[in-house]
């Protein structure tokens, strides 16, 4: 009996000339499978080429008889020697032939070099419903990326709900018809499980939380001021750094959330991203902008945060402002770094360098909103307005598959430090994305990334990166993600016939 590996129609035409005989005959036993066998046992000897467990390796032996045997040390790595299995298949032309392989005999030895391997998807600022990320994750699954960062709150809006604290999306969200239930979030959470995705969440905490004064204004400063003075992004306002009022805001809405998401998610993120010191010379409980004053403040209420999150058993994820910019002392078991401004290699070299646990993903390499233009307007009234032709973004230009595929961000860290960097992430912030253009602003782009963090950075992209990019987007697209285009096609039908 025939197996059907992958439920699609992936027939490869346009990889091969027009006219060209590719398929082999429904006949062949080595290109057709008759049985498999799963193999799953903790003491599977397999290797890893990462420093962290075996728990995602696998191996997959295919004989030329058509058995095929996959040995994993637990689930994980069954999903993804399934993901792998499936995509060593094609689909023949002829209706009754079925699913074949054109590789076996084959031995694969597979394992990643990094452990987090991320996506972080903005859903505060343009509306991206659960459906579309259970979408997302589905593709994730296929690229064998393992976490999803939900960067959950912004100061544009509060689409989650906390049912502790119920007007924080009533009134944070753009509307009722955008709010993301908690039935939503443990939905999401549990179909990343599914897929081998660990979904946890961002609370962008103390600035980007303009959306909390919609619902408690006695917790923000600098609320609808002028905000290219008192913030990056309009709207401006901050939570307030000395008010008694917000640590027990805190505590309400972590504990109602975390309690939740601790379930399905080893991990929170706090942000600590951008924070604006002009906007605390309004807060009536600082009056000042000054680094040396706000600074204990902020060490106080990010140790808060940690309190709060480590009583729910999750290490803490922040961006790299709080070392490098705010001189925190954290507690090293307990947080990660996460880097994002620059070429990456001094930000991860001074972290390091203090012995924190880091994640790269930098803005100028893995930043995917990058070369679309500014959300920004130019004033009529202001002459000297910045917003001129060309109109660039402040991260142009946009970043291609290849400028992805060919960052190397540990190549400036010594071996010595090298266990230190637990992975990375590739960014989608959400100006001018939406539900309509996701998919398109993600894939391929983002497989090429997933690549980098399975396989190692390092390497250059040629004709056989780009001809195995292409084949994924096609199973993409077959799986119902709209991804961009890899390749023309007569250059992926003309092997060789685009090297330059």
């Amino acid at each position: 009996m025939k197996l059907k590996v992958l439920d699609g129609s992936f027939v490869p035409r346009k990889f091969y000339p027009r006219g060209a005989h590719f398929e082999p005959a429904t006949d062949n036993p080595k290109c057709y499978i008759e049985r498999i066998v799963i193999d799953e046992d903790p003491r599977n000897n397999l290797t890893s080429t990462g420093r962290h467990d075996r728990s995602e390796a696998y191996t997959i032996d295919v004989s030329e008889d058509g058995a095929a045997l996959i040995k994993i040390a637990s689930p994980l790595g069954g999903l993804h020697a399934l993901e792998t299995f499936a995509q060593l298949f094609l689909t023949h032309s002829s209706p009754s032939a079925g699913s074949y392989t054109p590789y076996a005999p084959l031995l694969i030895h597979d394992s990643p070099v990094f452990e987090h391997r991320g996506l972080n998807l903005d859903i505060s600022r343009n509306w991206i419903s659960p459906a579309d990320v259970m979408r997302t994750i589905e593709a994730m699954g296929a690229n064998k990326l393992n976490r999803l960062h939900i960067h959950a709150s912004d100061a544009q809006s509060w689409p989650l709900e906390i049912p502790a604290l119920p007007e924080l999306a009533l009134k944070g969200a753009y509307s009722p018809a955008q709010i993301w239930s908690t039935e939503d979030l443990e939905a999401i959470q549990l179909h990343g499980t599914y897929h081998g995705v660990q979904v946890f969440t961002e609370i962008d905490l103390p600035g980007h939380t303009t959306s909390i004064g919609n619902a408690y204004p006695s917790l923000v400063t600098a609320k609808d001021m002028p905000w290219s003075e008192y913030a990056l992004e309009p709207p401006s306002g901050q939570l307030r750094l000395n008010s008694s009022e917000v640590p027990p805001f805190i505590q309400a809405l972590l504990d109602d959330l975390l309690s939740r998401t601790s379930r399905h998610s080893s991990l929170f993120h706090l942000g600590g991203d951008e924070l604006n010191m002009n906007a605390y010379r309004l807060d009536p409980t600082v009056r000042s902008s000054s680094h040396h004053i706000l600074q204990p403040l902020v060490q106080a209420f990010i140790d808060l945060v940690i309190s709060i999150a480590t009583a729910h058993s999750l290490t803490v994820i922040m961006w790299e402002e709080m070392v490098l910019d705010w001189n925190l002392t954290l507690p090293h078991q307990d947080v990660i770094i996460q880097t994002w401004r620059g070429s990456d290699d001094d930000a991860l070299g001074t972290i390091l360098g203090k012995g924190y646990k880091t994640l790269f993903g930098s803005n100028a390499h893995w930043y995917l909103d990058c070369g679309y233009g500014y959300f920004v307007d130019p004033d009529p009234l202001n002459p000297d307005s910045p917003v001129r032709p060309p109109y660039l973004d402040y991260c142009s230009p946009y970043k291609n598959w290849r400028h992805m595929y060919a960052y190397d961000p540990v190549a400036g860290v010594p071996q010595s430090q090298r266990h230190l960097v637990v992975g990375g992430e590739v960014h989608l912030w959400g100006e001018l994305t939406d539900s309509i253009n996701l998919d398109d602003m993600l894939w391929p782009r983002v497989a090429a990334a997933a690549e980098v963090m399975w396989s190692a950075p390092g390497k250059k992209p040629d004709e056989s990166t780009t001809r195995r990019l292409a084949d994924m987007r096609e199973r993409l697209v077959m799986r119902g993600i709209r991804a961009g285009v890899v390749q023309m096609e007569w250059c992926l039908r003309h092997q060789g016939g685009c090297r330059l």
